[in-house]
C-alpha cells in the first residue's frame, strides 16, 4: 500500500463513493441549473463537458485534495523540465520536447535539427525531386513499424484525410503475419514505392522480418542493392544496422531513449504522417500539442483539462471499481483511435508494483472502443443495460468539410443523444425495455478536425495518463512486460520449426506445437 492510498485524502473519497453512487446524475442537473457551465472547460481548442458524471462539487474537491497530496503540480513541473521521472530506466521522458518551439535546451536543439531534416526530406519527395530507380516520383510510402511506430501515425494519418496530398498514399505495416505486408504491396510498383523502416533498435522481430522481406519484393523485381538507398529510409538509433541494411546515412532520422514508443508519433515516427499531409500540417500538429502542454502546466487544477481527465478516470477506476472504459469518437476518421489509446493508457498503467517495487491494488483499467455510430449497433447495448459500470468519452466535431451537412447533424445527434441516455436512461413498466440510466460519461466538443485541434486532443489524453500514473504512485514510462512474451517467443519458434516434437513447455503449448506441425 502506497502512502498516497493510506492517506486521508484516499480515506475521505472512500468514505465519500457509497454516499455518491447512490445520487442520480440527473437529479444533480434539475438541482444545479449552472452544472454545465460548472463543470465543463475549454481551453487549447477543446471544450470539455464532464457535467454527465456521477460527481458532485464534493467530490472534485476531495479529488483535487487528493491531487494536492500527490505533489501534481511539482509532478507536472518535473516532466516538463527534464526529470528523470522514469525511474526504472533513469531517463526523463519528454515528449513535450517534441512539439516546443523553443530551442533552449539540447534535447529542443536536437529535436529542431530534426524537423529541419524532415522538412528537407519531405520538400523533395512531395515536389518530386526525389525519384527512384527508374527516375520516377514517389507515388507510395509503405511504413514498416509496430507499436508505437505504427498506431500513432496510422492513427493521425487517417484522422486527417481531408489534409491528405494528391500523389502520395501511405501504408502502414505493423502484423508480422505476411499476409498484412503481402495484401499492402500487391498493387504497388518498386519503382515508386518508398519504404520508412521505423523501429528504434532496428531489430524488433516483427519489423525486421517485414523489412527484410520488403528489401527481397524490391530486389526480386528489378532493382539492385546500389537503388536500396533511394527506396529505403530508416527512423531508428541504430545507425550501424540501418547502414548495414542498406540506407544511407543521411536517410537515416534519429530516434532518443528519453521518448517512449507510444508517445513518439510527434517525432520521426510521424514521418509518413509529415509525407502524406505535408510538413506545414504536421507543424500544425504539433503546435496544437503544445497549446495543450502550456495549459496542462500553466491552469489552476480545476480548471485543468487533462488533470480533471485523470481525476475522473481514477475515481472510477480505484473508487468506483470500473474495470474497463470505452472511447468513443463520432467522426469516422477517428476510428484508430480507440486503439492508439489502449496502448497510451494500457502499456503506461498496467502495472503491478508502484515506483519503488511495491505491490499496488489496482493498475489502470482496459479501454475499449469504436467510432460512432458503429458501436450503437454491437455494444452500446451493454453500456445501456449491462451491469457493468463502464466510463465513456464520446469525441464529436462540431463542423464538416463533408457536403452532406444534414447527415452530419444525424452523427452529432446519435452522439448527443448516447450520452443523454446513457445519464437519464428511459422509463418503462416493462423491464426488458426500462434503461436504468446514470452511467457516466465525459463529452469533447472540437468545432472542427485539424491538425491544431486532433494535436490538442491527444496530447490531452497522454497528460491525462500522466496524471494517473502519479495518483496511482507507478511509473507510466516503462513496459517490461511486453517483453517477456517476446523472449517465450523464441523459444516457442524453435520448437515450432525444429523435428523433435516440443516438450519443454507446459502440456498445453507442448500440444498446441507439436498440432501446429502435423
Amino acid at each position: 500500500m502506497s502512502s498516497l492510498t493510506s492517506s486521508p485524502e484516499w480515506k475521505a473519497l472512500q468514505e465519500h463513493q457509497p454516499e455518491i453512487s447512490g445520487r442520480q446524475i440527473s437529479d444533480f442537473f434539475a438541482k444545479n441549473p449552472n452544472r454545465f457551465e460548472e463543470f465543463s472547460v475549454e481551453a487549447a481548442g477543446i471544450l470539455l463537458d464532464y457535467s454527465k458524471n456521477l460527481v458532485d462539487s464534493s467530490t472534485m474537491a476531495l479529488l483535487l485534495s487528493l491531487a494536492e497530496k500527490a505533489g501534481m503540480s511539482s509532478a507536472i513541473t518535473s516532466m516538463f523540465t527534464g526529470n528523470h521521472i522514469n525511474n526504472t530506466e533513469d531517463r526523463p521522458a519528454l515528449h513535450v520536447a517534441l512539439r516546443s518551439p523553443h530551442k533552449n535546451s539540447s534535447y529542443e536543439q536536437e529535436v529542431h535539427a530534426t524537423l529541419d531534416k524532415m522538412e528537407s526530406f519531405v520538400s523533395r519527395v512531395t515536389a518530386w525531386e526525389w525519384q527512384g530507380y527508374k527516375e520516377d516520383p514517389i507515388t507510395d510510402v509503405v511504413n514498416i513499424g509496430i507499436g508505437g511506430s505504427d498506431l500513432g501515425p496510422a492513427m493521425v494519418y487517417t484522422a486527417l484525410s481531408d489534409y491528405q496530398l494528391d500523389g502520395i498514399r501511405c501504408h502502414f505495416v505493423s502484423n508480422v503475419d505476411p499476409v498484412h505486408l503481402e495484401e499492402t504491396l500487391e498493387n504497388l510498383e518498386p519503382a515508386t514505392t518508398l519504404f520508412i523502416i521505423a523501429s528504434k533498435s532496428f531489430t524488433t522481430l516483427e519489423t525486421s522480418l517485414n523489412a527484410q522481406a520488403s528489401r527481397r519484393w524490391f530486389l526480386e523485381a528489378d532493382g539492385n542493392e546500389q537503388d536500396l538507398a533511394k527506396h529505403f529510409v530508416a527512423v531508428s538509433a541504430n545507425k550501424e544496422k540501418a547502414q548495414a541494411f542498406g540506407i544511407a546515412d543521411e536517410n537515416i532520422f534519429p530516434m532518443w531513449d528519453w521518448v517512449g514508443g507510444r508517445y513518439s508519433l510527434w517525432s520521426a515516427i510521424g514521418l509518413p504522417v509529415a509525407l502524406g499531409i505535408g510538413i506545414e500540417n504536421f507543424r500544425n500538429l504539433l503546435a496544437g500539442a503544445y497549446n495543450m502542454d502550456m495549459h496542462f502546466q500553466e491552469a489552476e487544477l480545476a480548471g485543468n483539462i487533462p488533470v480533471i481527465m485523470g481525476l475522473l478516470d481514477t475515481w472510477y477506476n480505484c473508487f468506483c471499481q470500473a474495470q474497463s472504459k470505452t472511447v468513443l469518437p463520432y467522426r469516422q476518421q477517428l476510428h484508430l483511435l480507440p486503439a492508439w489509446m489502449q496502448q497510451l493508457s494500457m502499456e503506461s498503467l498496467g502495472k503491478a508494483v508502484d515506483r519503488h517495487g511495491n505491490p499496488i491494488e489496482q493498475s489502470g483499467n482496459v479501454i475499449w472502443g469504436s467510432a460512432g455510430t458503429n458501436g450503437q449497433h454491437s455494444f452500446h447495448q451493454l453500456l445501456h443495460q449491462g451491469t457493468l459500470l463502464v466510463p465513456a468519452d464520446f469525441i464529436a466535431v462540431a463542423g464538416t468539410d463533408s457536403e452532406n451537412k444534414e447527415q452530419h447533424k444525424q452523427l452529432l445527434a446519435n452522439c448527443l443523444a448516447q450520452s443523454q441516455v446513457l445519464m437519464a436512461g428511459r422509463e418503462s413498466n416493462d423491464p426488458h425495455i426500462k434503461v436504468a440510466g446514470n452511467k457516466p460519461s465525459n463529452t469533447f466538443l472540437l468545432d472542427n478536425l485539424t491538425p491544431e485541434s486532433l494535436g490538442s486532443l491527444l496530447a490531452a489524453y497522454e497528460h491525462s495518463v500522466y496524471v494517473q500514473s502519479i495518483l496511482m504512485g507507478i511509473n507510466a514510462f516503462d513496459q517490461f512486460g511486453v517483453e517477456a512474451g517476446k523472449v517465450m517467443s523464441k523459444d516457442v519458434y524453435e520448437a515450432l520449426t525444429g523435428e523433435a516434437e516440443a516438450s519443454g513447455f507446459d502440456a498445453s503449448t507442448n500440444s498446441l506445437i507439436n498440432r501446429c506441425k502435423k
